[in-house]
């Protein structure tokens, strides 16, 4: 999983790279030339990295979140060859806001609120998701944020557990999705909408 954002703001010239989500107490980090490194202090593996003045190597034009091509990436691994780390970047461009067909509602044992939802978001590709709105139920077409999707508050979509409940994504409300909201809770798809199809945000 790659995430990337360019902060050209407050940050000044900053492509920022994630690889996976870890407490800040919990991370090291090793600065070469224009790249630092972070990692996790106990196993050393990669979180990511910030390429400092990225507008020299990259042609970013737009600030938040950005999709890089399998070019930008192949440059970026130059990069870290170049500074002696082994570490390989991998493209993922596939879709992270998807339509997802509800195939199992049940409750979360001792939550007043919660369900637990197996939800189809391709062909035969289920994913288990708590969820705590109260209008979701089983065969619903909903909005599904996968991991590694970037909501448009900002907020990175990681694999995590719910009272010991694993979830890997998030069932979205219009209002998460940065549309109008109607009515509480998640937002209902029409049920002719295909499985799995792009959902533009």
């Amino acid at each position: 999983m790659l995430i990337s954002s360019y902060n050209n703001k407050g940050l000044k010239d900053v492509l920022i790279i994630q690889l996976k989500n870890c407490n800040i107490e919990n991370q090291l980090t090793e600065r070469k030339g224009n790249i630092t490194k972070i990692y996790e202090k106990k196993s050393g593996k990669v979180i990511g990295y910030n390429l400092f003045n990225a507008s020299d190597v990259l042609d970013l034009s737009e600030n938040g979140p950005v999709t890089l091509t399998e070019e930008q990436v192949e440059l970026l691994n130059e990069l870290l060859k170049e500074n002696n780390w082994e570490d390989t970047l991998t493209v993922d461009n596939s879709p992270k806001f998807v339509v997802g067909y509800v195939k199992e509602c049940e409750p979360l044992a001792d939550s007043d609120h919660l369900n637990v939802t197996k939800i189809e978001i391709d062909k035969e590709e289920i994913v288990q998701i708590v969820c705590g709105a109260g209008n979701i139920q089983a065969g619903q077409k909903v909005v599904v944020a996968k991991r590694g999707a970037i909501m448009p508050d900002g907020l990175v979509i990681w694999p995590g557990e719910l009272r010991g409940v694993k979830s890997n994504g998030m069932v979205c409300s219009a209002k998460e999705l940065g549309l109008q909201q109607t009515s509480k809770g998640i937002l209902v798809l029409d049920e002719s909408e295909e499985t799995g199809r792009p959902f533009t945000v």
